[in-house]
């Protein structure tokens, strides 16, 4: 089963219950069943839109925040939903989650990276840029290309509208 980058957007108040609900079952079940269209599955993106971004010229606190889009961080303590057996993530780094202003500062940061610029600072082959950017972007037959911007503008979207609704991030590896 391939490990990869999943998001989901969800209220305080829903982090807060499953906490609840953990503390209060036995074997630590929260009951983590966040809505699908609330969820994005990045595949194994993440790594390789870093590398568009470092090839591209994007500016580190740009760069800051699309790593933090997609690693989340320590500003919500989200352990419990790292319990097994019910562990979300049970294949990778422990899930960790932003809180709704860290949200709506990434979505900003976000909005200005002009991702098509970084794209377009690759070399125009398919395979030469696959092998520029790495991380398994040599396997992608026809390029990073399409697959890249595809998935960036999604996480953007994303973001976009967690920030819209107030909503944290929570992010794990499954």
């Amino acid at each position: 089963m391939p490990v990869t980058q999943q998001l989901a957007r969800v209220g305080v108040d829903y982090l807060a219950a499953c906490r609840t609900r953990a503390e209060a079952s036995s074997d630590g079940d929260h009951r983590w069943d966040p809505p699908a269209a609330d969820r994005l599955d990045l595949d194994w993106a993440p790594a390789m839109l870093a590398r568009v971004c470092e090839i591209g010229g994007v500016d580190d606190p740009h760069r800051a925040a699309l790593e933090e889009a997609t690693d989340g961080g320590v500003v919500m303590e989200v352990g419990f939903l790292d319990t097994h057996p019910h562990a979300i993530g049970p294949f990778g780094p422990s899930p960790t989650a932003l809180d709704p202003s860290a949200v709506t500062r990434v979505a900003r940061l976000l909005a200005e990276i002009d991702f098509q610029a970084g794209l377009g600072s690759l070399p125009a082959d398919g395979r030469a840029a696959g092998l520029l950017v790495g991380h398994g972007a040599e396997g992608l037959v026809d390029g990073p290309g399409a697959y890249l911007i595809r998935h960036f503008d999604a996480l953007r979207e994303f973001y976009a509208e967690a920030s819209r609704r107030g909503l944290a991030v929570v992010s794990w590896w499954d």
